[in-house]
């Protein structure tokens, strides 16, 4: 989004100039003004935009679909216009790209989820490999339902400041439902494992989604990120160390 993207510099001065300059925007239009997304003020300096360019930069509404109000109102901008929401839609509707992040590694997780499913007393077993790399796979998808699909709904009700340990609780309680209910057969250590790892990948979908929220600012995504990154790797590394030495425990 256009608030992330002028955080990081994406959306910033040089390149608003940058593209003035090769759109030729002076050649098409007969007025000196740009209008801009009032969150992208963050990243770009009005007076060096007009400086190297010639335009003057009029920040617009806060939604793309209200431009056309906002100039027939003749660049004036409503409170409603300014006002920025986050309501339990607009969240919604971001879950399935907070999923499509994560599908990416996938196509290495799950090799990896069979083949290390499969290590036991007898060297290395494919009926393991199924029936224990299935309930693996299902205790990383449970975290994956807390962390990218709970933790955007339930936002503003979930405790804490950081997004990190919201996405680790509702993972942890997302597995923990799935032991109740299905988790007969494994033991302690499986057990473990599975919270262990759901977490991880809970606690890391919630920490990417703070990009989306206009809660957080680029430094405080920064700060949670050093924080809490060493711990989610150590707890998924931890979650597979348990899930191969579960096998071995009768």
């Amino acid at each position: 989004n256009v608030w992330c993207a002028a955080g990081k510099g994406t959306f910033g001065t040089a390149e608003v100039i940058k593209q003035v300059k090769a759109a030729k925007i002076e050649e098409v239009v007969n007025h000196k003004e740009l209008i801009l997304p009032q969150l992208g003020a963050p990243g770009v300096s009005a007076h060096e935009v007009k400086k190297a360019t010639g335009f003057k930069v009029l920040y617009g509404p806060i939604r793309a679909e209200e431009i056309m109000a906002y100039l027939d109102a003749g660049k004036v901008a409503t409170p409603a216009m300014r006002e920025v929401t986050f309501t339990l839609a607009e969240r919604a509707v971001l879950i399935p790209v907070e999923i499509s992040l994560l599908l990416g590694p996938l196509k290495w997780i799950i090799p990896l989820i069979f083949i290390l499913s499969g290590l036991g007393p007898s060297i290395w077993s494919l009926s393991a490999a199924f029936t224990r790399g299935f309930a693996l796979f299902m205790g990383l998808l449970g975290g994956t339902i807390g962390g990218a699909v709970a933790v955007p709904l339930l936002l503003p009700y979930l405790p804490g400041r950081d997004f990190s340990l919201k996405g680790a609780a509702c993972g942890a309680g997302a597995v923990l439902l799935g032991l109740i209910a299905f988790g007969g057969p494994l033991n302690w250590i499986e057990a473990l494992a599975l919270l262990l790892g759901g977490s991880a990948v809970a606690s890391y979908a919630a920490m990417n989604f703070t990009g989306t929220t206009p809660y957080t600012s680029p430094t405080s995504v920064e700060k949670e990120m050093r924080r809490w990154v060493p711990y989610q790797a150590g707890a998924a590394a931890l979650s597979l160390l348990a899930w191969v030495g579960g096998a071995f425990i009768g």
